[in-house]
C-alpha cells in the first residue's frame, strides 16, 4: 500500500499509538486499569501538539502511575517500561538505569526483561516517528535549495555566454553610433554576433527543455494537431525526467518531425509506459513507409550506451512504429539520516528479538535448550531478512519453526508466534495480512487450550502474539517510511530543478529569443538604410539590448514583469521595421500582474512567428474583455502552408504558460490569414493551479 507523502507523519504516529495501545491492553486484560492512564500519558511524547506538557512533572506522574500499578495492584513489572522509554527520550535518560534495576528487584526475570524491551521499543518507535516528521518538514526546504542552486548555475551559464554576447552587441551599436564612417563594418560584425547569440539562446533553451519528456509531449500534441494529424497522447502519471526523459524527448522530437515532414499520416498515438525498471516510448502512426534507424543519427548508439534500445518497424496492423526503451535512471538516495534511521530500527529489532528469545529459553531446561536456541537463531535471522522486503521462503521457514517445535517444547514455544505475525503484516496488503494475523492469533489460543492452560494465560498469549507482531511491524515499517520520505524528498527536489530548467527554457525562447531576433532584424535593416534613418534604428537596438539584459536576469530567476502595452508598442516597431503594417486595438484594463505577464509573452511569441513563418503585409493586434477574462488576438495575412513547417517549441511553451492560469490557446490558418487567440481569466486568485484547462491548437502561421 502506497501512502502519500503528506500522510506519512500521521501514519507513523498511528503505528506508534497502536503499538502502545497493544502494550497497555496486556496489562488492562491482566486487571490493571491504571494501564489506561499510563498509555494516555505516553501519548504526550508521540503527538507534537502535546509537547508543552513534557517535562519533569510528566515524568513524576508517570512514575507514580507505573509504581502504583506494580506495587499497589500487583501489575506485572513490565509496565515500568513505559517510564523507562520516556526517560530515554529526555535529558534525564541516565535515570532509566536505576528504573530498570528497580524492575529486576521488584519482579521475576521474565517481566523484568519485558520492561527493558518495552523501554527500548517505546524509545525506538518515538524516535523514528520524530525522524519521519523531520524529513517530511524538510522536503520543501531541500527543493527550494535545489532550485536556488540551479538558478545560480543557469545565471552563470547565461552570463558567460549570452550576457557576453549582449555586451558585445551593445558595444558594437554604440561604436556604430559614435563612428558613422565605420558603421557599415561595425554593423556587419554586430549582425553576425546577434545571429550567433540568437542560435545560442535557442540551443540553450533546447538543452534545458531536454531534461523532461513532459514539454515535448505537449509540443508534439500541438504540432501534430497543427498539421491536421489526430494525436492521442497516453502518458498517465509516467513523465520521466533526467537522463531517461532527455533521451526519450529527443526520440519523440525526431519521430514527430519525420511524421510532419512526410505529411501523409492522419492519426498518431504516443504512449509512455513504465514497468520493470524501464520506460518505453511508442509512437504509432498510419504511415505506410518505414523509418530507418539511421534517420535518428547517433540516437540508437546513445540509447544503447545506457542499456536501452531504439527500433523502427510496423505493428501487426501495418502501422508505422517507432519504439524506444531506456532504463528508468534514478540517483541512489544514500544519506546519513536514512542510514541512521535504518541502523536504529535494525538494532532495536535485533535487541527485541534477542530479548524475546531469552524469555522463551527461560522456560526450557536441559539439553533441549540447545535445540531451542538453534531454532530461535534461525527465526531471528529470518526476521532481520524481512527488513529489506518480502521473502516468501523466509516466511515459509518461520511458519514451520513457529508451529513444529510446539510438539516438543509445548507452552515455552507459544510466544514465538508473534515473530510470524510481524512479517505477515509487512509482506501482504492489509486486506490479506490482517486475516492471516488473526488466524495466527487464533491458532495460539487454540493450542493454549489444547495444552490445558488457564483462560487468563491463554488470553495473555493470544494478545502478546498480536502485540509482538505489531512491535516488529512498527519498527520495520517506520524505518521504511523514513526511507520513502527521503526518496520522495530527493524526487521533489529533482522535479523542482527540472521545472526550473523548463521555466528557463520557456523564458529563453519566448523572451530573450524574441529580443535577439528583433535586434538581428533591426541591425540588418540599419545596414540597408541611409545614415540618418539607420541611427534611429540603432537607437532602438540599444533599447532592445537593455531589455534583453533584463530578460536574461528574468531567465535566471530574478523578479520579472512585463507590460502588455509596452510589448504591443515594441511589436509594432519591430513589425514596421520588417515592412509589415500593424494595427493596435488594446482595451484599457487594469490586469493582474501574472495575467499581463503571460499575455505579453504570448504576444512576443506571436510576433516572432509572424516574422519567421509568414510573408505578412498586415498584422492586427487586439484585446477584448469577455467571458470573465481578457482575450488577445494576433491576426496576420501571408500565412504559409502548415505542412511545410518543421515545428518549434513556441506553441508548446504558450500552452504550458496559459494552462497554469487555466487559460486557453487557439491558433489556425484560413484563406491565407493566420490567427492566434489567447484567453486568460481575470481572477487568477480563483483559478491559478496545476489543473490545465482545454487547449485548442490549430495550424501555425
Amino acid at each position: 500500500m502506497r501512502i502519500r507523502g503528506d500522510q506519512q507523519p500521521a501514519l507513523a504516529r498511528g503505528i506508534v499509538t497502536v503499538v502502545l495501545a497493544g502494550f497497555a491492553s496486556v496489562y488492562v486484560l491482566a486487571g490493571s486499569p491504571l494501564a489506561i492512564v499510563v498509555f494516555g500519558l505516553q501519548l504526550v511524547y508521540v503527538f507534537p501538539g502535546l509537547r508543552k506538557w513534557r517535562g519533569w512533572v510528566l515524568l513524576a506522574v508517570q512514575a507514580v502511575a507505573v509504581y502504583a500499578a506494580t506495587l499497589g495492584f500487583g501489575t506485572s513489572v513490565g509496565i515500568v517500561g513505559f517510564l523507562g522509554g520516556s526517560l530515554l527520550l529526555t535529558s534525564w535518560w541516565p535515570l532509566a538505569v536505576p528504573v530498570a534495576v528497580s524492575a529486576v528487584v521488584i519482579g521475576p526475570a521474565d517481566p523484568a526483561i519485558s520492561m527493558v524491551l518495552i523501554s527500548l521499543v517505546i524509545y525506538g518507535l518515538t524516535r523514528l516517528t520524530e525522524r519521519v516528521d523531520e524529513v517530511h518538514a524538510a522536503r520543501m526546504a531541500l527543493a527550494m535549495a535545489a532550485v536556488a542552486e540551479e538558478r545560480l548555475r543557469i545565471s552563470a551559464e547565461l552570463s558567460q555566454g549570452l550576457g557576453r554576447g549582449l555586451a558585445e552587441i551593445n558595444a558594437g551599436v554604440r561604436a556604430a553610433l559614435a563612428d558613422p564612417g565605420g558603421a557599415a563594418r561595425t554593423l556587419g560584425e554586430v549582425t553576425g554576433a546577434a545571429r550567433v547569440f540568437l542560435a545560442d539562446a535557442r540551443n540553450a533553451a533546447a538543452s534545458y527543455r531536454a531534461t523532461s519528456l513532459a514539454p515535448e509531449l505537449a509540443t508534439a500534441r500541438a504540432m501534430l494537431a497543427a498539421a491536421g494529424v489526430t494525436a492521442d497522447v497516453r502518458s498517465g502519471d509516467v513523465v520521466p525526467v533526467g537522463p531517461a526523459g532527455a533521451l526519450l524527448a529527443t526520440v519523440l522530437r525526431g519521430a514527430v518531425t519525420e511524421i510532419l515532414r512526410r505529411a501523409t499520416a492522419r492519426t498518431c498515438v504516443i504512449e509512455v509506459l513504465s514497468a520493470g525498471g524501464t520506460v518505453r516510448l511508442r509512437v504509432v502512426s498510419d504511415d505506410a513507409r518505414t523509418v530507418e534507424d539511421e534517420g535518428f543519427g547517433d540516437l540508437p548508439d546513445r540509447i544503447a550506451a545506457v542499456g536501452g534500445a531504439l527500433s523502427t518497424g510496423f505493428t501487426p496492423e501495418g502501422r508505422l512504429l517507432v519504439e524506444a526503451v531506456v532504463p528508468e535512471i534514478r540517483r541512489p538516495v544514500e544519506v546519513a539520516e536514512e542510514r541512521g534511521a535504518y541502523a536504529l530500527s535494525v538494532a532495536l529489532l535485533a535487541t527485541v528479538l534477542v530479548g524475546f528469545t531469552v524469555k522463551a529459553l527461560l522456560l526450557i531446561h536441559g539439553v533441549a535448550i540447545l535445540l531451542a536456541a538453534a531454532c530461535l537463531a534461525v527465526i531471528v535471522v529470518m526476521q532481520l531478512r524481512s527488513v529489506s522486503g518480502r521473502h516468501m521462503v523466509a516466511l515459509a521457514l518461520m511458519t514451520l519453526l513457529t508451529y513444529l517445535p510446539i510438539l516438543g517444547f509445548g507452552r515455552a514455544w507459544l510466544g514465538t508466534a508473534g515473530f510470524l505475525a510481524g512479517p505477515l503484516l509487512l509482506a501482504f496488503p492489509w486486506a490479506v495480512a490482517w486475516p492471516l494475523v488473526a488466524c495466527v492469533t487464533a491458532s495460539v489460543a487454540v493450542i493454549a487450550v489444547r495444552l490445558g492452560l488457564p483462560a487468563a494465560v491463554t488470553l495473555n498469549y493470544a494478545v502478546s502474539t498480536l502485540v509482538t507482531g505489531l512491535v516488529v511491524y512498527g519498527l520495520i515499517r517506520l524505518a521504511r517510511q523514513v526511507r520513502e520520505l527521503q526518496i520522495a524528498r530527493q524526487e521533489l527536489a529533482r522535479a523542482a530543478v527540472v521545472e526550473e530548467r523548463l521555466r528557463a527554457a520557456r523564458d529563453l525562447h519566448d523572451l530573450l529569443g524574441h529580443n535577439l531576433a528583433a535586434i538581428l532584424l533591426k541591425c540588418e535593416l540599419a545596414r540597408r538604410l541611409d545614415p540618418a534613418r539607420a541611427r534611429s534604428e540603432l537607437e532602438d537596438v540599444l533599447v532592445m539590448a537593455e531589455r534583453a539584459e533584463a530578460d536574461m536576469r528574468s531567465v535566471s530567476g530574478e523578479a520579472q514583469g512585463l507590460s502588455l502595452d509596452a510589448e504591443a508598442r515594441s511589436a509594432r516597431s519591430v513589425l514596421s521595421a520588417a515592412g509589415i503594417e500593424t494595427e493596435l486595438d488594446l482595451v484599457e484594463e487594469d490586469l493582474p500582474a501574472e495575467v499581463e505577464y503571460v499575455l505579453a509573452v504570448v504576444l512576443r511569441e506571436a510576433v516572432t512567428n509572424v516574422l519567421r513563418h509568414s510573408v505578412a503585409g498586415l498584422c492586427r493586434i487586439s484585446t477584448v474583455v469577455e467571458d470573465g477574462g481578457i482575450r488577445l488576438r494576433v491576426r496576420n495575412d501571408g500565412a504559409r502552408p502548415a505542412a511545410r513547417r518543421r515545428g518549434s517549441s513556441g506553441i508548446g511553451n504558450l500552452t504550458v504558460r496559459l494552462a497554469v492560469l487555466r487559460g486557453t490557446l487557439a491558433a489556425g490558418a484560413e484563406d491565407g490569414w493566420f490567427e492566434l487567440d489567447a484567453w486568460v481569466p481575470l481572477s487568477p486568485s480563483d483559478v491559478i493551479g496545476p489543473v490545465a484547462g482545454p487547449v485548442a491548437v490549430g495550424r501555425p502561421g
